[in-house]
C-alpha cells in the first residue's frame, strides 16, 4: 500500500530547517522560524534565490531507460525496496549503463526532510551512500519521543558517515536550501502526478512499487525495444 502525500502547505511549513533551529535553541526568538507565507511565497516561484537543488542521479547519461524514484526517508515501503531491488538494480542495469537512476525526496514531515538534508549535505557522491544507511537503519532513527532525540538520531549516522557536527548542523540549519527543497520537489511531483511513495517514473511513464521481478521484467521489455 503506498503511503499518500500530504498536500497542505501546513505540512511544509512546519517541515522546514526552522523547525530544527527550534529545537536545537529552544529559547531562540520566534523570529528564527520561517513562516507559513515564506512557504508559499517559495513554492508559488519554485524557486529559492541562491540555493541550488541538486539531481541525484546514478549511472550513464546516455542509458538508454531512465528511472525516476519518488521516495521519502521516512516511508517503510522505500527503505525495502532500497533493501530488497535497488542492489539488484545497480548492479545489473545501472552499472552496466543500462539504466540512469535518479532519486528525488518526497517529503511527508520535517524528519523526512532533516534525513533528505543530511543525505546531500556533502553532495552527490556521498549521497547515496548518505541514502542507503538512512533506509537501512529507518526503524532505529525514527524511535524517539522527541524533535530532538529523532535529530540526534540522525547526527548519529551522520557521524557514522563520517560528517562532524559542525558539518551536519550547517546543513540542517540552513533555511534557505529548505525551502528550495521544499519547492523543487511540489514542482517535481505535481508535474508527475506523484500521490504515494515509492512511486517510479520509467522513459515518461508512471508506475507504483515493484517487486524486483516486475522491475527486470518492465526494464527488460523496454531495452528490448
Amino acid at each position: 500500500m503506498l503511503r499518500n502525500i500530504f498536500p497542505s502547505l501546513l505540512i511544509f511549513a512546519v517541515a522546514i530547517a526552522g523547525s530544527y533551529y527550534f529545537v536545537q535553541n529552544r529559547n531562540a526568538p520566534d523570529t528564527e522560524l520561517a513562516t507559513l507565507e515564506q512557504i508559499v511565497d517559495v513554492v508559488d516561484v519554485q524557486a529559492s534565490e541562491g540555493a541550488e537543488v541538486q539531481e541525484m542521479a546514478l549511472g550513464s547519461e546516455d542509458a538508454p531507460v531512465t528511472v525516476i524514484e519518488y521516495a521519502s526517508f521516512t516511508c517503510p515501503h522505500c527503505a525495502r525496496f532500497h533493501e530488497e531491488v535497488f542492489g539488484a538494480l545497480k548492479t545489473d542495469y545501472i552499472d552496466t549503463g543500462k539504466i540512469r537512476f535518479i532519486q528525488r525526496d518526497v517529503y511527508f514531515d520535517r524528519f523526512g526532510l532533516w534525513a533528505a538534508m543530511l543525505a546531500r549535505c556533502e553532495g552527490k557522491d556521498k549521497y547515496f551512500g548518505m541514502s542507503d544507511l538512512i533506509f537501512s537503519r529507518q526503524k532505529e532513527w525514527t524511535k524517539g519521543d522527541s524533535n530532538a532525540e529523532l535529530v540526534a538520531n540522525l547526527k548519529k549516522l551522520g557521524r557514522i558517515a563520517g560528517m562532524d557536527d559542525a558539518t551536519m548542523d550547517g546543513c540542517l540549519q540552513n533555511n534557505d536550501w529548505a525551502q528550495a527543497l521544499v519547492a523543487a520537489y511540489q514542482k517535481n511531483a505535481d508535474a508527475d502526478d506523484i500521490s504515494g511513495t515509492p512511486s517510479f517514473i520509467i522513459n515518461g511513464e508512471k508506475y507504483p512499487n515493484m517487486s524486483l521481478d516486475d522491475f527486470r521484467d518492465t526494464l527488460d521489455g523496454l531495452l528490448a525495444d
